[in-house]
């Protein structure tokens, strides 16, 4: 492991002859897996300066905004971790400094050497968690195993969610190709449910998510209950300008649900003002980003729990692999891509 800087950012990075993977000392945020052969990152880099959130504060910084989603956009990068919350907080949460996704990104994160990896631990004061992210490189598989540990005497309903966010130069209008196994699938726009990959549109035509939309200006958030590969959840995403393929790959019992977030140019107000392009694939134990009583109350989709239970001063832990790759098309099964790039 080496200590850098990445985008203004104090960081760790590990890497092998194929792949490096950089993470944030705050906030715990994966920044890049970058291809090395390409020289790609199919990870988000957002269009403003990143700073440590540790060191937002709404008066110093009103480029990020005045919500409760600015501290989190302050430090954000690529794939960051929603826990134990997916969404927004209440207007009380709000109020007493809970922020947009959950405190983990927020805090300080202890990261050290293991081996031929990385290990990432963080406290969170506020919701009584701790949590460990172990990062290991296997060829051109990034391989993850996760703790949640509830530190408090309650068990604890929580969101639990990999919020991987993709950008350019991957990311590219009318280009950027996707698979998911989804069987199930709702927009949040109108609530109604469709069969993937075919969104409604409010002009009566159908738009394909397996490729990014060619709109100047668009956005928007679907969810989506998986079906399995040999008890595998998977999403791919595939750069045809670079060839380069991308996924993530985790047990459909862990993360049964995949919402699809995206931010094309629509957003003017700080920070975005209408300059962001981003595709988030994000997997979890939840179908929206919501807010905790919300959360609690939906209960379930399609039959499916909404959240997961943490028990009183127990552990939970999940485990999955990215990986990335060269290649010539998309695959059209876990099958294939996992045969492209082995462990």
């Amino acid at each position: 492991m080496i200590e850098t800087s990445f985008h203004n950012r104090r960081a760790a990075r590990i890497e092998n002859d194929s792949v490096r993977v950089t993470a944030t000392f705050v906030g715990g945020h994966i920044a890049e897996i970058l291809d090395k052969a390409s020289g790609v990152s199919p990870l988000w880099i957002p269009p403003w300066p990143s700073i440590e959130p540790t060191s937002y504060s709404r008066e110093r910084h009103p480029e990020y905004g005045a919500d409760s989603e600015s501290p989190l956009l302050s430090g954000i990068m690529g794939h960051n971790l929603c826990l134990d919350l997916f969404g927004g907080p209440s207007e009380e949460e709000a109020a007493a400094g809970i922020i947009v996704h959950g405190e983990a990104n927020l805090v300080p994160y202890d990261i050290a050497a293991t081996g031929a990896g990385m290990t990432a631990r963080c406290a969170m004061p506020i919701a009584q968690i701790a949590f460990e992210r172990g990062i290991r490189l296997a060829g051109r598989r990034v391989q993850f195993r996760e703790t949640v540990e509830n530190l408090s005497p309650l068990d604890r309903p929580i969101a639990w969610t990999q919020h991987v966010t993709l950008g350019p130069p991957f990311l590219e209008r009318g280009t950027t190709q996707f698979r998911v196994p989804a069987v199930k699938s709702r927009g949040v726009a109108d609530g109604s449910d469709f069969d993937w990959p075919w969104l409604p549109k409010p002009d009566g035509g159908k738009e394909d998510l397996r490729v990014y939309t060619s709109a100047q200006s668009s956005g928007g958030f679907t969810t989506h209950l998986l079906g399995a590969e040999n008890g595998k959840a998977y999403f791919l995403a595939y750069s045809p300008a670079s060839k380069v393929l991308f996924g993530y790959v985790w047990s459909r019992d862990d993360f049964p649900w995949l919402g699809i977030w995206e931010e094309n140019h629509s957003r003017t107000h700080a920070p975005w003002n209408g300059r962001a392009l981003t595709r988030g694939m994000e997997f979890g134990v939840s179908p929206f980003p919501e807010s905790r009583r919300q959360m609690i109350q939906r209960r379930d989709l399609f039959g499916t729990p909404g959240y997961r239970w943490l028990p009183a001063k127990t552990r939970l832990t999940a485990e999955y692999y990215a990986a990335i790759t060269q290649a010539d098309a998309i695959p059209e099964t876990l099958a294939e891509f996992e045969a492209l790039a082995p462990a």
